[in-house]
């Protein structure tokens, strides 16, 4: 099958390019490897195809193209073909696709995924190394602003409008901001620190209709400041929402003294493809980008001797290593939440998240794995005097206390990892704290493997009684088949008692009970079960029994 050049195409010489031997740099050989050597990975590709049989669309230039269910035999050589008649491109197909295939039968570089990738992944690694000339769009400004830059986007339309401005998703995150926001009001100083419009702007909103006029017309609207002047939102607004067909993409909002001369209005009005198509850009790279650090994350957090090349790749340096793990409350109290809105949380967590890092420490990274946000932080040059626990845990309340209530999360921390490598290791510590500090609702949201090294060690000696199907050991059970018989109250007054060192007083003044009749029922748990409370083994095993069979 043949693909001519598509005439939008840039000439091969023309436009952003980059060499396989670049690409296997840069997403590294664990993802590709060549498949026999003295290839020339020298050999330029400037487009990412994927490859379908049935597809008569044109190639770019010199293509790189991935072989999905390419089967050995002509399928195969009839790809190589095409690639050998042009001046760069290569192929990316499985291993077991060239089990028949000699190196002198090849025409044109062949590149192998590795069996544990999938090809979305491999996808979503190459298209930022070879963007740029894989559309004669991305290559080439749009709007006199290069595409997908919603800072410089923003500056534009400042200058239009001189006033300064912002770029908002559907949710009010704050995408991009432009100069001169000294001009605005306190609210929009504080959308921008936050990242948010802040939940009580965004309900005045709703409330005044705001947004739905917004999404229902494609004129830009007015907006007076609300009455009351909550929240510093002193000045009027002037909007206009981004759309692409029927969905709606976000908004631009810009803060002005008054009302917009009608030539103003028509010129913002104008640019709302031009934002459409920045938007949808800078959608897609962010995606790609996020999809690309959670996989890296995902990599590095379990382990293998690939984990410190993948590390590098994430831009960790080689230094000790933390992990935070962040999460939402499993929510067990709030059946009716809708599944969308915890996931729109989670990304506005996980952003906010990845962003206090990079503020706080150089190289740190986060990304949300599932349904967590995991931060690796690496330790700072001398941090041996500062314990890992005090400062995991202090960014992690740092961290809680700048998102205030505006979410619920907790957090859990692990102790240090040496090196990458040890960073799986690092992550089941930072699960299992979190796990403590999901299951004590009210309690604390921060938990340390270092702090709470008591509590963890009990939740897992509760995982294995009841995996086992282990139960009480036979005095203590005596004793409470006793009490269900008779109502006697004897395992109250043992446990007064364990929890106060043998003090009878004290632990009689707890139950609200004489000395003397508390010694009295003392002696009759010894009688009934048995147990030498004299004996600081039997002791031991009780406390351990009544956190482990009798926590309430």
């Amino acid at each position: 099958m043949s693909r001519p050049d598509h005439p939008d195409w840039p000439a091969a010489s023309d436009g952003p390019s980059t060499t396989l031997a670049r690409i296997l740099e840069d997403a590294g050989h664990t993802l590709l490897r060549p498949a026999f050597e003295g290839q020339d990975l020298g050999r330029v590709v400037d487009g990412l195809v994927i490859h379908d049989p049935a597809d008569q669309l044109a190639w770019p230039p010199r293509p790189l193209v991935l072989g999905v269910g390419v089967q050995p035999g002509e399928q195969l050589t009839g790809l190589l073909e095409q690639l050998a008649r042009r001046d760069g491109g290569a192929l990316v197909v499985r291993e077991n696709v060239l089990a028949s295939l000699s190196q002198r039968a090849v025409g044109a570089p062949i590149l192998t995924l590795g069996e544990e990738r999938s090809w979305m992944q491999l996808a979503a690694t190459l298209a930022p190394l070879v963007s740029g000339a894989s559309s004669p769009i991305s290559a080439a400004p749009l709007g006199g602003v290069p595409t997908g830059d919603l800072f410089a986007l923003a500056n534009a339309i400042a200058e239009i409008l001189d006033a300064p401005v912002t770029v908002e998703d559907r949710d009010s995150r704050v995408l991009a901001f432009s100069i001169r926001q000294e001009e605005a009001d306190p609210s929009r100083v504080g959308a921008i620190l936050n990242r948010q419009v802040t939940p009580w702007a965004t309900q005045d909103l709703q409330e005044r209709g705001i947004f739905r006029q917004l999404y229902r017309t494609q004129e830009a609207l007015f907006v007076e400041p609300p009455e009351s002047g909550h929240g510093g939102w002193s000045m009027p607004r002037v909007v206009l929402g981004i759309r692409a067909g029927d969905e709606i993409l976000g908004s631009v909002w810009a803060a002005v003294p008054g009302p917009l001369s009608d030539d103003r209005m028509q010129h913002f009005r104008d640019l709302q493809g031009t934002v459409a198509v920045h938007l949808l850009s800078h959608r897609a790279n962010a995606n790609v980008e996020r999809r690309m650090r959670s996989d890296l994350t995902a990599q590095v957090l379990a382990g293998g001797p690939e984990a410190e090349e993948v590390a590098a790749r994430l831009g960790l340096p080689r230094r000790p290593l933390l992990v935070l793990a962040v999460a939402l409350p499993d929510g067990e109290d709030d059946p009716g939440r809708l599944h969308a809105d915890r996931a729109a949380e989670l990304l506005r967590l996980g952003d906010a998240f990845d962003m206090y890092l990079g503020t706080c420490q150089r190289g740190a990274s986060a990304a949300l794995v599932g349904d967590v946000v995991y931060g690796i932080v690496p330790l700072p040059a001398g941090a041996g005097s500062d314990p890992e626990s005090d400062r995991g845990q202090r960014m992690a309340k740092d961290f809680l206390a700048r998102v205030g209530r505006q979410s619920a999360a907790v957090i859990g921390v692990s102790g240090v990892a040496p090196d990458a490598g040890s960073l799986a290791r690092a992550r089941e510590d930072a699960d299992r704290a979190l796990r403590l500090a999901r299951s004590s609702p009210g309690g604390d949201r921060v938990c340390s493997t270092v702090e709470h090294a008591f509590e963890l060690l009990m939740m897992e000696m509760t995982d294995l009684v009841s995996a086992r199907g282990m139960s009480l050991s036979s005095p203590f059970a005596r004793l409470v088949e006793h009490d269900a018989r008779h109502g006697s109250g004897l395992v109250p007054t043992l446990r007064a008692w364990l929890d106060h060192f043998g003090d009878n007083i004290a632990a009689a003044a707890s139950l609200h009970v004489h000395p003397n009749t508390f010694r009295y029922r003392l002696r009759r748990v010894g009688e009934i079960s048995g147990m030498d409370l004299d004996d600081g083994d039997e002791r031991l095993s009780l406390m351990l029994q009544f956190r482990l069979f009798m926590r309430s």
